[in-house]
């Protein structure tokens, strides 16, 4: 019934604000409601930490070796800032794909961990697929309730996110997410290192210069880094660029060359390459399918 009465509220609002890559982003910081009236192709993203709560339809979603299949009733959990590539397996346009998602804030996390007491222990693998609590789903419809009254969001909406992160905490994916709540652990060490990415990713970033500023030697900057991404720097950065210049050809129009320029890459014939050898296929050709299929979707 909770799940039902949740599946309502994320349908109503999605069907009214999806923009046409099936995103509606809610007033409320880091909360938006995803929908798809058909199987999508596969879609390369460097996640940040965040959950996701599936109310009909299902997922795929790969990083490296492992795979999660997950449906309704159940939520995935990203950890960290980790490469993955995600599809929509069953969805059509009498019962769509929805779900809910929320941003996990690492200064909630690490608030929640002081007050709660937990000890400190390092995360797994940063990727985890788990049933969705009943106090999870509560929270979120309250959060989603808080819509339809907009003067009540700035009043209300912090202690629901709050509440939100304390039953994540808590409950299975708690394992998941408790190294982001201690400042000097590893995950967060690299997750500094990661937003210097991040912000710089066109740019020649020296593996020295991301190993000061986790405060870690090189050789251990490197371990850690790819423990919690399965990537080394070079790599993660580099699937960062392609990632992004997708979504500007995508998204934005932009031509290829302009696209890779953008980026960071000095050459198109290499962009190209390796463009094929993430993507499967070549830019020209990737930009036209995917087109190709918005406007059938429009």
């Amino acid at each position: 019934m909770l799940n039902s009465t949740l599946l309502d509220c994320v349908r109503r609002f999605a069907d009214a604000n999806a923009d046409r890559f099936g995103v509606a982003r809610t007033p409320i910081p880091g909360l938006f409601a995803m929908r798809a009236t058909a199987p999508s192709k596969m879609q390369y993203a460097i996640s940040k930490p965040l959950v996701a709560l599936v109310l009909q339809g299902s997922k795929r979603v790969t990083m490296g070796s492992s795979t999660f299949d997950f449906g309704a009733g159940e939520s995935l959990l990203i950890a960290a800032d980790v490469p993955n590539v995600s599809q929509i397996t069953r969805a059509t346009a009498g019962k769509p794909y929805y779900s809910l998602v929320l941003d996990i804030d690492p200064a909630v996390t690490q608030s929640l961990v002081l007050e709660i007491g937990i000890a400190q222990a390092e995360t797994g693998a940063p990727i985890h697929v788990d049933p969705t609590e009943a106090e999870v789903a509560d929270a979120a419809l309250r959060l989603m309730r808080l819509l339809d009254r907009p003067k009540s969001i700035p009043i209300l909406q912090d202690q629901l996110i709050r509440e939100m992160h304390y039953w994540l905490l808590t409950g299975p994916h708690g394992a998941g997410i408790r190294a982001l709540g201690f400042a000097d652990s590893h995950a967060n060490r690299v997750a500094r290192a990661v937003a210097v990415i991040r912000s710089g990713y066109s740019e020649a970033i020296p593996v020295e210069r991301l190993a000061a500023v986790a405060g870690m030697s090189p050789s251990s900057f490197h371990q850690h880094f790819r423990a919690f991404t399965s990537l080394s720097p070079l790599q993660f950065q580099k699937q960062l660029r392609l990632i992004e210049a997708r979504r500007m050809m995508i998204s934005e129009g932009a031509t290829i060359s302009n696209a890779a320029y953008a980026v960071g890459y000095e050459s198109v014939p290499q962009f190209t390459r390796e463009y094929g050898r993430m993507f499967g296929v070549s830019p020209a050709r990737d930009v036209r399918e995917s087109s190709g299929k918005i406007q059938l979707a429009a």
